[in-house]
């Protein structure tokens, strides 16, 4: 897989620096979307992250799918661990002029894929229980989360309607889709970046049934009714680099206070701010 030896117009900005670290394949793909005021995702991101929206209202993800092809370069897919059901509750931000993905909740099925993820990429990884089965063109799709606080359950069943297309940049399904980036926290504090590439999302228009939802309910917003926007993809390859970890104010991350005054030497005067730093975040 040398996605980066293929044409890169497509990507917002250029490649990173050193070899790609993970290969993965995104298959039997739906992205659901429910628009939401920006204000209600706010409490949810990170202040250093700006909440990204289109002409004015923010969107809320939720993508089932199926993983293949997991593992670290350069080696082998291995059977059970190369290979599972997804499924991602995401928002959609930027930090630098860089918009990526933010993940409330990512479900998948097998345990070391979890603990890998959470140790080494910082993300919201949970245990549960996943189906994914297909008849003819319909995907049938069923998660049941096994990780506290919440056992938390999602049912759908989704097809293509049309024939793949290509995102117009400028659109809003290209907004939502062409994202090459996700930040993630660590657990004492750091904020990171890391970068994927793909080629241009193949997409087809969607219908689904979506019969049991309760992914945004520990979150404070309600994800109602039928989604108004809906997007299936049949595959498509991804490469991922390392985590980077991103600048952030000391202020922010520690909560920093300062106290000014004046030292006298020789006979002068000279203002000083002395910075302490309050807490640390947990």
């Amino acid at each position: 897989m040398d996605l980066a030896a293929e044409p890169l117009d497509h990507r917002p900005w250029p490649l990173p620096a050193g070899p790609w670290r993970w290969r993965q394949r995104w298959c039997d793909l739906l992205f659901a979307h429910w628009p939401l005021p920006a204000a209600a995702l706010r409490p949810l991101v990170p202040p250093e992250l700006d909440v990204d929206t289109f002409e004015g209202t923010s969107w809320v993800g939720v993508v089932p799918f199926r993983m293949e092809g997991v593992m670290r370069r350069p080696l082998p897919d291995l059977p059970w661990i190369s290979a599972f059901p997804e499924l991602n509750l995401r928002l959609y931000v930027s930090h630098g002029g860089k918009p990526g993905v933010w993940f409330l909740s990512l479900d998948a099925g097998n345990p070391l894929a979890v603990w890998v993820a959470r140790t080494f990429f910082h993300l919201p990884y949970l245990r549960a229980r996943l189906a994914l089965s297909a008849a003819g063109t319909e995907i049938h799709h069923r998660s049941e989360r096994l990780a506290a606080p919440l056992e938390l359950r999602f049912e759908a069943r989704y097809r293509p309607t049309s024939e793949p297309y290509r995102a117009e940049p400028g659109s809003l399904e290209h907004a939502l889709t062409e994202r090459y980036c996700l930040y993630a926290r660590s657990p004492r504090g750091d904020l990171f970046r890391a970068h994927i590439h793909h080629r241009p999302w193949p997409l087809q228009r969607a219908e689904a049934e979506i019969t049991i939802n309760e992914l945004a309910d520990p979150y404070g917003f309600a994800l109602e009714g039928p989604p108004p926007l809906l997007h299936f993809s049949r595959r498509i390859d991804v490469v991922m680099w390392g985590l980077e970890r991103l600048e952030q104010d000391l202020p922010a991350l520690f909560g920093v206070a300062s106290v000014t005054g004046l030292i006298s030497s020789e006979g002068q005067e000279t203002p000083v701010r002395i910075a302490f730093f309050a807490h640390c975040r947990a």
